[in-house]
């Protein structure tokens, strides 16, 4: 296994440095650099181990989405996805998001956001209003039915993921957890 440890040259300048690190092909896949920062980088073959660490890392976030979307179904007949853009509409301000940025925020994409509010409005969870500013844009608007559903699902969600989640995690490793996911997230995971 080729492995090399990135290390900044302190006589070179940052253009230099980001040269001779093995991604010197610039900025990654979603406009950020790939993380550095003296870890240990390897080439692109993967171990039988590494292997193994993102397989887990893909069946555990399936197994607990799966559980959530149980739970959620059963006691409130709300799917895991419609809780998640009902859950971002109600801490967006006036409970409303222009549909790309709710698109962006619940990993959907536009399409797939406009069928699930479609499902959402045809239930009375959510309406759509035009933007003034733009009349092509839309804003996705929690209603009041759409708000008191999220109220009644967000004790059973909360739950589930202290259940499937917090409950096996002692307070290092939720820090570690923390600091792993930061490295792999596009936005910085808020650690206290």
């Amino acid at each position: 296994m080729n492995l090399q440890r990135v290390q900044a040259n302190p006589g070179a300048t940052q253009g230099d440095q980001h040269a001779h690190t093995p991604s010197s092909r610039g900025i990654a896949r979603g406009g950020r650099r790939p993380y550095h920062r003296g870890v240990t980088t390897q080439s692109s073959a993967i171990s039988a181990a590494e292997f193994t660490v993102w397989r887990t890392l893909l069946r555990a976030q399936v197994q607990i989405s799966r559980r959530l979307q149980a739970d959620l179904l059963a006691d409130h007949d709300l799917a895991l996805g419609s809780y998640d853009v009902l859950m971002h509409l109600g801490e967006a301000d006036g409970g409303r998001l222009r549909m790309n940025d709710l698109a962006d925020r619940v990993l959907l994409s536009r399409s797939g956001l406009t069928r699930l509010v479609d499902r959402l409005q045809r239930e009375g969870l959510v309406c759509r209003e035009s933007c003034s500013s733009d009349a092509r844009g839309l804003f996705a608007v929690l209603t009041p039915t759409g708000r008191a559903r999220l109220a009644e699902a967000t004790p059973t969600y909360q739950q589930g993921v202290r259940d499937y989640v917090l409950s096996r995690l002692d307070e290092d490793d939720l820090k570690q957890f923390g600091l792993i996911l930061d490295k792999l997230a596009d936005e910085p995971v808020a650690i206290v």
